[in-house]
């Protein structure tokens, strides 16, 4: 038998899964609508231990990505951490948290979310 090409699933198609299994439809039945065999479903669904994991979603203290363009280019000018902290209202230790979440300061931060 010929070995299909992996698919990775979106999150909305994994959403679906998990909506279709929790109203009770089989693996079969859910394989079927990806046009891929029961166990594909059951590698997503056991990964979890059959529980749906949380939404995820950026905390409430990481900085926007306006205020990650802000920093870059205001470090990029020449300005120290606690003159950027002033101008964004926010404290030198969240600066200096945030450039160090990022691999250099010279890349800004929102090209890697």
């Amino acid at each position: 038998m010929k070995q299909r090409p992996p698919i990775y699933y979106t999150a909305g198609q994994k959403a679906l899964m998990w909506d279709r299994w929790k109203a009770g439809d089989t693996l079969h039945e859910i394989g079927k609508l990806f046009d891929r065999p029961h166990t594909s479903i059951q590698n997503i669904l056991s990964d979890a231990c059959g529980i749906r994991s949380p939404d995820r979603y950026r905390s409430r203290l990481v900085l926007s990505m306006a205020e990650h363009e802000e920093i870059s280019r205001a470090l990029a000018a020449g300005e120290s951490i606690r003159c950027v902290a002033k101008q964004l209202k926010q404290a030198a230790s969240t600066i200096s948290r945030e450039l160090g979440r990022c691999s250099s300061a010279a890349l800004p931060c929102s090209t890697r979310f």
